[in-house]
């Protein structure tokens, strides 16, 4: 998961709303902190100004599983169908699926898909052995569909 706070955003909010999916993801409470697992990496935007990444990698598949049900879980039905649409476009060579989500809505506790390129962004690499997109696309379709 990766997100951008400009230096026109409260650093704060987006972080709230990383923290937002994040703890959903891992199954913490708003009580603990997440510190130790989000990267903050100061970064010098496309004119000069200044912005902060943060980002988060969940390795543990129980982890990821928890994650793919909460954002499934709380999509839109439009979301959903546009995700079952766009699927073979978000699934990459690499067997990672795309999404993007609204920040502004993350942090008041909403899931929304976004176009935008200023939004959370979730990667979710899907696993199968031997390497098969078509198995890929099923298990994207049982995650999120």
């Amino acid at each position: 998961m990766r997100v951008f706070a400009h230096s026109t955003e409260d650093l704060s909010r987006v972080r709230a709303a990383l923290d937002f999916f994040l703890r959903n993801a891992i199954g913490i409470s708003d009580d603990d902190v997440t510190d130790g697992l989000i990267e903050v990496t100061d970064i010098e935007g496309h004119y000069g100004n200044p912005s902060v990444m943060l980002s988060s990698q969940i390795s543990r598949k129980s982890d990821s599983v928890r994650l793919a049900r909460f954002i499934r879980e709380r999509m839109s039905s439009d979301d959903v169908q546009n995700l079952r649409d766009e699927m073979p476009e978000r699934l990459d060579d690499e067997q990672l699926f795309h999404m993007r989500f609204d920040k502004q809505a993350a942090f008041q506790g909403r899931i929304v898909l976004s176009s935008s390129s200023d939004a959370i962004t979730v990667k979710v690499k899907i696993a199968t052995y031997p390497k098969n997109r078509l198995q890929a696309g099923l298990i994207v379709e049982e995650l999120f569909g």
